[in-house]
């Protein structure tokens, strides 16, 4: 069977991916050392300015940057557009993480800070590394991925425990119903671990619980 990157089959030119890894970790850290106290929000690259989850998300991020947070998106359309126009329109810190992608990715105009990755493992540790809480709203496979990474993270104690917040209840209760019905009645998962997720719809109210865990 035919061997798929494993680290010995990398040809010598192959193994300098590495340095291109540590410089962009590098760029990252030095960048965003000055970010604090941020709130990452994720959803979904292809909501418009007519939906209703783009302007939940566009006034969250003027609540959170009136409240002295931060706003830390994926740094492309959509829900992430939404995020940063609002932070950045109340004057807070607007920061867009953008991927390099073939299609459907283009950078906002509303991120004041923006950086460009080519690796997303290397977004996901600056998404988590430099966020006091994470907001999930509607997504897709994106959004999931970025939501299930922290709560695999936070229950392996590999980060410290922070709010994790889902908006939009009628997209989220059937995922949460199956997590309750189906992984917690089979025992894949504890009761504790669905006390990580809390869902609320009010903007008002998100930033509310936030602040409850962080002093700003």
């Amino acid at each position: 069977m035919e061997k798929q990157f494993l680290i010995d089959d990398l040809s010598k030119g192959e193994s300098w991916r590495i340095f291109r890894i540590m410089a962009e970790f590098v760029e990252s850290i030095e960048i965003l050392s000055n970010v604090h106290n941020a709130v990452t929000i994720f959803g979904s690259a292809r909501l418009t300015p007519d939906d209703k989850y783009y302007q939940m998300a566009e006034k969250l991020g003027v609540l959170l940057a009136q409240e002295g947070f931060a706003v830390i998106t994926g740094g492309g359309p959509g829900i992430m557009e939404a995020a940063n126009k609002g932070a950045a329109e109340a004057g807070g810190q607007s920061v867009g993480m953008n991927i390099k992608l073939p299609f459907e990715q283009k950078p906002n105009p509303y991120a004041d800070l923006q950086l460009d990755y080519k690796y997303f493992f290397i977004r996901k540790v600056m998404f988590i590394k430099y966020a006091m809480a994470y907001v999930i709203m509607p997504g897709g496979y994106g959004t999931m991925d970025e939501f299930f990474e922290a709560l695999t993270l936070i229950q392996t104690k590999r980060v410290k425990s922070f709010p994790i917040i889902l908006m939009g209840r009628e997209y989220w209760q059937g995922l949460l119903d199956w997590l309750k019905d189906s992984m917690l009645q089979k025992n894949m998962i504890l009761p504790f671990d669905l006390e990580l997720i809390q869902l609320i719809d009010e903007p008002e109210e998100v930033v509310r619980h936030i602040k409850k865990y962080v002093i700003v």
